[in-house]
């Protein structure tokens, strides 16, 4: 039920992916002494994040091109992860290359990729065990 309602609201999915899709480029990108230091030190929070930034990504882009096209399939799915995983890459690489107070990480590729891969996983599934929701 929550799953065809999804399809009702293709702008809402749009700008809130593409939304999200800046504001994780914005973030990343930023002079890290910007942002809000956390008071809570956790261990690898960095690596945290960056998993849930590209499972969120994945999962918002997932919906909308549901919304839009009432179905999901194996290929488009496929190159949401791809494109993902490509974001996150060259999110790095800018890192690397044009800021001064950010790094490349290959660990925090690894996690993106795991977001993505889970994210893509988790739709696969879903739609996989009510497939009244990919018609």
């Amino acid at each position: 039920m929550i799953i065809k309602h999804l399809s009702e609201h293709k702008t809402f999915w749009f700008l809130t992916a593409l939304g999200w899709t800046i504001f994780v480029a914005f973030t990343c990108l930023i002079n890290s002494n910007d942002l809000p230091s956390i008071e809570i030190e956790v261990i690898g929070i960095d690596k945290i994040i960056h998993f849930l930034f590209h499972f969120i990504f994945t999962l918002l882009w997932s919906i909308y091109y549901f919304s839009k096209e009432k179905k999901v399939t194996q290929k488009r799915l496929t190159t949401i992860v791809i494109i993902s995983l490509l974001f996150g890459i060259i999110i790095e690489w800018l890192q690397a290359s044009f800021t001064l107070t950010r790094q490349a990480d290959v660990l925090d590729i690894i996690f993106n990729s795991g977001g993505a891969i889970l994210a893509g996983l988790i739709v696969y599934l879903t739609l996989k065990k009510y497939p009244i929701a990919n018609t």
